[in-house]
């Protein structure tokens, strides 16, 4: 079949698996050896962690994803000038794909550290690299072609939360739903795993995990290999929303040891929103899982280490280096400095037995995952700020109806414009000012929801089966009451908010930085911070102001 010069495939297939031309491969030798190869000869192996970067000189290399069932899946053949390698030669996690020499010939082996130095100073090169990389973790996406399998059930919370999280980690995984597929009795024999066990990971082929938790999700992937607990780092990071993000891209890029500790995935709470359209550059908006991958793949580019799935869960200052302890026994890591970007997240609902519907039901965030839930039915989101606004526009295209409940009177002081134009103008949305949710309706899962409008006393109770909570804002500090001064809220206080009787407590020789707490050292950014400014650009921006301040305050 002749292939079009404009063909859209074969433009994106060309760009998945590129050729270097004669200068460029020349220009890589530089960063590695020659390696002759014989045929059959394993090259690097599913599963492996940190394994070499090669570049195809003469002969052939086939990329294979092993299947549970002992079969090998073909990915691809590289001829010469093609390379292998994809995301996690940059994350350090494991490899998905068995490479195996074909034809004989020669390879080039360029080792990490040597990968991680061509993206940063050959430019050209580097970019060529960057955008396989990704592409093929796409694909990989696309195709499920993973060392995960997920099998869960449409009404588990379990389910919904492990499938975030892989979703929100780049993970590919394949799902079987119990209700779903009438072979999955089957395979879930052959683990001697009974049906109401779900949900349930089989991890690398063996590996049986029953309604894990995230920690024990990452341990099994190896998302954290390659994060050394015994050294210690110039600046650790805690949180990787969007101001903890930007503050690794910076500093990293900018020659200082990073580490950020991330709970549960890249993007925070940011990174659940389905549509950012008030961003700058990004005029027809883009979502805050893609922000957040973006911001991650910049981050590692520049050699910062992101370990998910790790909670700081308590600091002590009363040293340094200072040392943040993790939960789940990970151990403890240890700064130099610090920058405290844990975030905010939105309060629970007033309601009898929430607990009960929490991802059954009741979500915290309105990504694609969530809307496939409740495509075709009445749905309710809670807030007036932006986070609700983007959600309520972007459910509107796929469910019958949204009622927007909001406890003040309008959206004008909490929503951009933008946002409220089109809800109002909307057909499919309606804005219910005065008005909560007060009881919630189910046996296994909500069926029904009672609100009351607060102005007139009216109730109502409607058949409605999925509520969206997106309203106020918890800091997440509890962990550092002790070490720093907190606001009444809980929010990190910094810089000139600081007053005489708070900084007292510690030896200080000057005066805080903007973003410095009442802590020498130590930054906060973002909506962790008191009087922070609620919009992602806000949280870049801090997150990037606090590398400068950091710089500082090391050179003491």
């Amino acid at each position: 079949m002749t292939t079009l010069p404009n063909d859209p495939s074969a433009q994106r297939r060309e760009a998945t698996f590129p050729r270097l031309t004669p200068a460029q491969k020349s220009r890589l030798c530089r960063y590695g050896r020659r390696r002759p190869t014989r045929a059959g000869e394993i090259v690097f192996e599913h599963g492996e962690t940190g394994a070499n970067f090669f570049v195809v000189l003469s002969g052939t290399l086939e990329v294979v994803q092993p299947g549970f069932d002992g079969v090998e899946h073909p990915v691809v053949i590289h001829e010469p000038g093609q390379f292998t390698g994809e995301i996690n030669m940059l994350n350090g996690r494991p490899s998905l794909v068995r490479g195996r020499v074909g034809e004989p010939g020669e390879l080039l082996e360029i080792d990490r550290e040597g990968l991680r130095h061509i993206v940063q100073v050959e430019a050209e090169v580097g970019e060529l690299l960057m955008r396989a990389f990704i592409l093929r973790r796409v694909s990989l996406i696309a195709h499920n072609a993973s060392d995960a399998v997920l099998v869960g059930s449409v009404h588990s919370p379990a389910t919904l939360r492990l499938k975030e999280f892989l979703t929100r980690n780049g993970h590919p995984f394949s799902y079987i739903d119990v209700e779903r597929d009438a072979d999955v009795a089957g395979m879930l024999d052959q683990f001697q795993v009974g049906v109401d066990a779900v949900p349930v990971i089989i991890c690398r082929g063996n590996v049986v995990l029953r309604n894990p938790s995230t920690e024990e999700v990452a341990r099994c992937l190896g998302f954290n290999a390659d994060v050394d607990r015994s050294v210690v780092r110039d600046v650790v990071v805690i949180g990787a929303g969007p101001a903890g993000l930007a503050a690794a891209v910076y500093a990293a890029s900018e020659g200082l040891d990073v580490l950020v500790i991330e709970r549960n995935a890249p993007g925070g709470q940011a990174g659940s929103s389905s549509k950012i359209e008030n961003y700058l550059g990004f005029p027809t908006g883009i979502s805050g899982q893609a922000l957040a991958g973006r911001a991650l793949t910049q981050a590692q580019k520049f050699g910062a280490h992101v370990a998910v799935a790790m909670s700081a869960v308590r600091l002590d200052c009363s040293r340094t280096p200072y040392v943040i302890e993790l939960g789940g026994a990970q151990g403890s890591v240890r700064a130099r400095s610090i920058i405290l970007a844990t975030g905010a997240e939105y309060r629970r609902l007033g309601v009898p037995d929430l607990h009960r519907f929490e991802g059954d039901g009741v979500y915290y965030g309105a990504t694609q995952m969530e809307a496939q839930l409740c495509s075709g039915e009445e749905v309710i989101v809670v807030g007036g700020g932006n986070s609700a606004g983007q959600a309520a526009v972007f459910l509107a295209e796929s469910v019958r109806h949204v009622h927007v409940l909001v406890r003040s009177s309008g959206l004008a002081d909490t929503m951009s414009r933008y946002l409220i134009r089109r809800i109002e103008e909307h057909p499919k949305i309606t804005l219910r000012p005065f008005t909560e949710i007060v009881e919630m309706f189910g046996e296994s899962s909500l069926e029904r929801v009672r609100w009351v409008n607060r102005k007139d006393g009216t109730s109502e109770t409607r058949p409605i089966r999925h509520v969206f909570s997106m309203a106020g804002a918890r800091p997440n500090t509890a962990w550092l009451e002790g070490c720093v001064a907190l606001d009444p809220a809980g929010f990190v206080k910094t810089g000139p908010d600081l007053t005489p009787d708070e900084l007292a407590q510690r030896p200080w020789r000057r005066a805080p930085y903007l973003l410095e707490t009442s802590l020498p050292n130590v930054f906060a950014a973002g909506d962790v911070r008191s009087g922070n400014v609620k919009r992602v650009a806000s949280a870049v921006g801090e997150g990037s102001i606090c590398v400068q301040m950091v710089h500082r305050a090391l050179a003491e």
